[in-house]
This record gives structure tokens, C-alpha cells and sequence, in this order.
């Protein structure tokens, strides 16, 4: 993956909505510039003393006749391309609901083979050069779904489901960000849109379907697994084993069946790995301050580490 693709920028598009923001920002851009040079030098005229065509025709022309066809020029631009905007369906082959929850994200892909929904947090996969819906709301606060690099932004209100289709013309990793301030933690409250070829996106979704595997036993990992349950890690997060009949809703946190194959922690705040799980788990406050889960002061180095194993070890 290229290091453009990481870039969280509007004037970078990696799919065809983002194109057409972009082509309208720069003409935007472009006819701003050329007004705000042409009443530059009017201004320097005028300052001058210099006054070549008498006043009416200066209030006609500049006052009347140049905002009235730039701004007529811009509306018709900018209506002709907005139209061309993907409008949003559900008729799409993949559809992903994501939450927006103070402060990450949770997303949630219907399994294609029928059974319970596929949940993870903070990161969303697509395939490469198709399209995909999003269904976007929030548990709480208003926020707002932006991937500059890919489409617009789409608001995310309490008790509504706001429609978005979203499309990377190329694989890389996109990055977003919550557009809508919600609280302490907003500039923390960052996703990544992962685009991969079809034939990966299958295999990724496929495996992320399938509930916890065996574990290693008499390990540190097997440490971790039994730390999970006597730290009541359970009581906000989800780890599907195969063996409830949990729908992978986690109550309050994200669901960590998986989390090990996660790009980031703490909805972009940290690099994923076991010394980052390790850091998190210990102080989450240390990295994002005001985050709503709990320091684990108590909890000693030995099962510290051996926590933070098992679930690098969730892939």
C-alpha cells in the first residue's frame, strides 16, 4: 500500500464521489482566485486615481453583470456534478451498518452465510472497485462519517439511519474521521477504510465470521484467555467462542473476537500490537484521556503481558 493511501486528505480522491468533490473544489478554488485578483486591481485603480469607464458602468458591470454570471456559471457546475454524486441503495452486494458511539466505532457486515452478524470496531473493509452501502447512525450524540479520500460527509443521528454508498477505485487504507464534534475524545474518534481485492475481501470476511479457534493450552496465551475472564473483561466486551449463543453485541465496548487483526486501537489512536494492548489495557487514559474505560492499576505485570498475548493472538 502506497503512503498517499494513509493520507486523510480531499484533494488526494481514490474513488469516483471523492473525484467530484474534488474537480468541484478546485473550480471553486480557481474561480475565487481569478474574482479576488480582479478586485485587486480594481482596488489598486482605484487608489490611483485612475478611472477609465465612468462610475455606472463600474456599478453595472462589476457590481451587477460579473456576480451575476460567475455565480450563475458556478450553480450550474456545481448542480450538473452534484447530480452525478452516487446516490444511496441497499441493492448493493455488501452492506455494513456502523455505529457511531462516543468515542469509536462499531461495525457490523451480515454474514453471508446466514448466521449472526460480523462485528468489529474502528475499521471498515471493502472490496476494491466495487460499491458498497453503509447504513450510518449513532448510540448517542450526533457525529459525522467523513472519508475525504473517498466520498462526502454523511451526518450520523440518534434514532435515524442515514444511507451512504461508498467505493475505492484502488486497494489501500483510507483513513476518516468523525466530522461533527461530540465530545471530549472527537479528535480521537478516527476509522480506517481498508479496500482489498475482491478474492481478499471474501477471505478476510469469511474469517472474521468464524468464532475463536483453539487455543494454545498451558501457555501465556491460555494465561491471557483465563485473565480475560477473572479481570470480568466480559462485562463490556464480546469474544465469540462458538459456544454461547451471544449475537456479538458487546454491551458496552468494542467486540474483540478479532482485534488482533486490526490496524489501530482506540479508534486510531494507537498502532496495534502486543506492547500497544499491553499500554492500553494498563492506562487507556494515558493515550486517550477521558476514554470510558477503565485503568487496570490493580492488574500485575506477569498477567498484564500475558492479556495482552492472548489478544494480539485474535486474528
Amino acid at each position: 500500500m502506497s503512503a498517499q493511501s494513509w493520507l486523510q486528505s480531499a484533494l488526494h480522491p481514490a474513488g469516483p464521489d471523492a473525484a467530484i468533490i474534488a474537480q468541484l473544489t478546485w473550480v471553486l478554488f480557481i474561480g475565487g482566485a481569478l474574482l479576488f485578483v480582479g478586485v485587486m486591481v480594481l482596488c489598486v485603480m482605484g487608489l490611483r486615481g485612475k478611472r477609465p469607464v465612468r462610475p455606472m458602468v463600474w456599478i453595472l458591470g462589476g457590481g451587477v453583470l460579473l456576480p451575476l454570471v460567475l455565480l450563475s456559471a458556478l450553480l450550474v457546475v456545481g448542480t450538473w456534478r452534484a447530480a452525478q454524486l452516487s446516490q444511496p441503495t441497499s441493492r448493493h452486494a455488501v452492506k455494513i451498518a456502523v455505529v457511531a458511539r462516543m468515542w469509536w466505532w462499531e461495525v457490523r457486515y451480515a454474514d453471508p452465510a446466514g448466521g449472526p452478524d460480523i462485528v468489529l470496531a474502528n475499521e471498515i473493509r471493502v472490496p476494491a472497485g466495487q460499491p458498497v452501502y453503509l447504513g450510518l447512525s449513532s448510540a448517542d450524540v450526533i457525529h459525522s462519517f467523513w472519508v475525504p479520500s473517498l466520498a462526502g460527509k454523511v451526518d450520523m443521528v440518534p434514532g435515524r439511519v442515514h444511507g451512504m454508498t461508498l467505493q475505492a477505485d484502488r486497494a489501500g487504507v483510507y483513513r476518516a474521521q468523525c466530522a461533527e464534534y461530540c465530545g471530549e475524545q472527537h479528535a480521537r474518534m478516527a476509522l480506517h477504510v481498508v479496500a482489498q481485492s475482491p478474492a481478499e475481501f471474501a477471505a478476510w470476511l469469511a474469517a472474521q465470521a468464524r468464532p475463536v479457534g483453539i487455543l494454545p493450552q498451558g501457555g501465556e496465551i491460555e494465561r491471557g484467555r483465563r485473565a480475560f475472564d477473572e479481570q470480568r473483561c466480559a462485562a463490556c466486551h464480546t469474544i465469540r467462542t462458538g459456544t454461547t449463543s451471544d449475537d456479538g453485541r458487546a454491551p458496552l465496548g468494542p467486540d474483540l473476537t478479532h482485534v488482533g487483526s486490526r490496524l489501530y486501537l482506540g479508534a486510531g489512536t494507537l498502532r496495534n500490537g502486543q506492547g500497544a494492548l499491553a499500554a492500553w489495557i494498563a492506562d487507556p487514559h494515558v493515550a486517550k484521556p477521558g476514554v470510558r474505560m477503565p485503568a487496570s492499576a490493580d492488574m500485575d505485570g506477569a498477567t498484564l503481558r500475558a492479556l495482552a498475548a492472548y489478544l494480539e493472538h485474535l486474528k
